[in-house]
């Protein structure tokens, strides 16, 4: 029988996004891109800070303390989430202001890799960055429709890789030391019945968990076979991103959407845009620092 996930903040988010999980101070990041607004939520309390952010964030990672790294409509920056400060570090879609940046998330050696979208949802207009430590930026792949969800496997020689319109799961030969990524091939292919491919994650075990946007679900696949092990209903048709979390990594936090249902949807899904989180057997993965 499949696992349910239950509702832990009804945040009623436009537009959550990417999830990040902060091991040290027990909390998770999250975002309402639509809502421009990032949150943080304690699961030990069960408080919901919420920042303003004046534009649309994309995803958010921790760097230290209280401090984060964004990709947002109008490019990175650098976020005291306590001070409520926002420095501007590069823009490198400064020329497309039809685009903004979407997911993201950083890589095992601390980079931030996230990428864009067009508004109109062109097809080829949007790209996937790498931000190093150093705030210098590289654009990894281009041609992109919307870019989504991001994983490394243990071994740090492979990146997984979802644009979002293409239905499919890439994977890439991944060097860790240089960050350069090669030999681009597709390893799940989504029919589209059962929604979109959406945001990811990765567990200690090297499946994915993938969001289905549109399909009321998280699945669990193995990008060896191509098969799909398991699947996490989600009482919200649009399921955006998902991260493990809490304090033994056993708990997967998951983000939704709302911003396009009508009305008679709202009555059948009236939590949509809440955090979901469901306990599970497998343990998960960190999410990886900036810098």
């Amino acid at each position: 029988m499949n696992k349910k996930a239950e509702l832990v903040v009804d945040e009623k988010a436009l537009l959550g996004e990417g999830p990040s999980w902060d091991e040290q101070e027990e909390v998770l990041y999250w975002v309402d891109i639509m809502g421009k607004n990032i949150h943080r939520y304690n699961p030990g309390k069960q408080t919901n800070q919420t920042l303003s952010a004046g534009q649309e964030p994309g995803a958010v990672v921790v760097h230290k303390n209280s401090e984060l790294i964004a990709a947002m409509q109008h490019g990175f920056y650098l976020i005291d989430f306590d001070e409520a400060v926002f420095t501007p570090i590069t823009d490198p879609e400064e020329h497309l202001s039809g685009n903004r940046f979407n997911d993201g998330k950083c890589d095992p050696a601390g980079r931030f890799w996230a990428g864009t979208m067009a508004y109109d949802k062109q097809k080829d207009q949007a790209a996937l960055y790498c931000l190093e430590a150093d705030h210098t930026v590289a654009q990894k792949i281009d041609n992109i429709g919307i870019s989504n969800g991001l994983a490394w496997n243990a071994e740090q020689t492979s990146m997984y890789y979802i644009d979002t319109p293409t239905l499919q799961v890439s994977a890439f030969d991944y060097d860790v030391k240089s960050g350069s990524i090669s030999n681009r091939r597709t390893i799940i292919t989504f029919s589209g019945t059962e929604g979109r491919p959406d945001g990811m994650t990765i567990d200690a075990e090297g499946m994915l968990w993938i969001a289905h946007y549109g399909g009321w679900k998280v699945s669990r696949w193995n990008p060896g076979t191509s098969e799909c092990l398991e699947e996490i209903e989600v009482p919200a048709s649009q399921v955006t991103s998902c991260v493990f979390g809490g304090r033994d990594l056993k708990t997967l936090y998951i983000t939704t959407a709302r911003n396009s249902l009508r009305e008679e949807q709202m009555q059948q899904e009236p939590h949509a845009g809440g955090l979901f989180a469901v306990d599970l057997d497998v343990k998960g993965t960190l999410s990886d620092r900036f810098g």
